[in-house]
């Protein structure tokens, strides 16, 4: 009796394998599948074969990545462009993981690209900077080293102080707000990008203060020092809670230095950012 099953499921060799093969998975299968997966693993299994390459485009599984306001993004922010009408929702995903401008191009959002979570970035001229139209203190200069066409460049104050706010329909999750900073103003020479650090002082001293806000009640306050001259850092300011994911979330922040002992300069201000905590983890580790 156990030759005979085992003849059964081994097979002869010269007949058909009665083994089960990845090909052999149906589509609706290997779409349950990956819609377990986040969306870098889909995309590999895709190029496993034909029935995961073709299960990969459904639209249930990629729906399921987009954030809970896809649509406020899509309608609201973006302000219904017209190349996302009627895209597949993969396509979609796709397309909102590239940096999309809006308010006039002073801020862009984007979709991580590994969970979907909502990325935003605030420039420099979509902040109230205190003497930003006084020559003798700020200029915006032009730069490649930022999402954005300039950033403001401090020469010399004695009171520093750059404030933001934005309201913004988030989906539920902890976020972290940062700033872009750099000791340090970068020009091009001989077709490269060099750091001129000869007019940075005063940040040694007494360190600067970051304070974020929210409409519900939420605070944050941090201190440090600004430091390593030619480099963008990001500067955590400190995280929030959105509990509620159809609710608008009002935040404030700012970045402070107004002891007025002594003067500092040579600050470049790119911008704002807010990832989800997870993902500003990753971010401020790459800065």
């Amino acid at each position: 009796m156990g030759a005979n099953i085992s003849g059964a499921v081994g097979g002869d060799d010269s007949g058909p394998s009665l083994r089960p093969r990845l090909d052999d998975i149906p589509e609706s299968c290997a779409a349950l599948i990956l819609a377990q997966l986040n969306p870098p693993e889909i995309c590999r299994l895709a190029r496993l074969n034909r029935s995961f390459r073709s299960a990969s485009s459904a639209d249930f599984i990629w729906e399921s990545k987009l954030p809970s306001d896809y649509k406020f993004i899509v309608e609201k922010v973006l302000l219904a462009d017209e190349t996302l009408k009627n895209l597949q929702k993969k396509q979609l995903y796709a397309r909102l993981c590239r940096p999309s401008p809006f308010d006039g191009g002073s801020k862009e959002i984007w979709l991580d690209k590994n969970t979907g979570g909502v990325c935003l970035s605030i420039s420099s001229k979509a902040l109230t900077i205190t003497g930003i139209d006084d020559r003798r203190y700020w200029n915006h200069i032009s730069t490649e080293e930022s999402r954005y066409p300039t950033v403001a460049y401090l020469q010399q104050t004695w009171w520093l102080e750059v404030d933001g706010e934005l309201e913004f329909q988030f989906p539920a999750g902890t976020y972290s707000l940062f700033f872009r900073l750099q000791l340090g103003k970068s020009s091009k020479r001989l077709g490269r990008w060099v750091c001129n650090t000869e007019h940075v002082h005063g940040w040694d001293i007494k360190p600067v203060q970051f304070q974020l806000t929210t409409s519900d009640g939420q605070h944050a306050v941090s201190r440090c020092h600004l430091g390593s001259p030619g480099m963008w850092v990001l500067y955590h300011v400190g995280d929030f809670v959105v509990k509620k994911s159809n609710a608008f979330t009002k935040i404030s922040f700012s970045l402070t230095q107004i002891n007025c002992t002594h003067t500092k300069g040579g600050l470049c201000v790119d911008a704002a950012l807010i990832y989800p905590s997870s993902v500003g983890k990753e971010a401020k580790s790459c800065s």
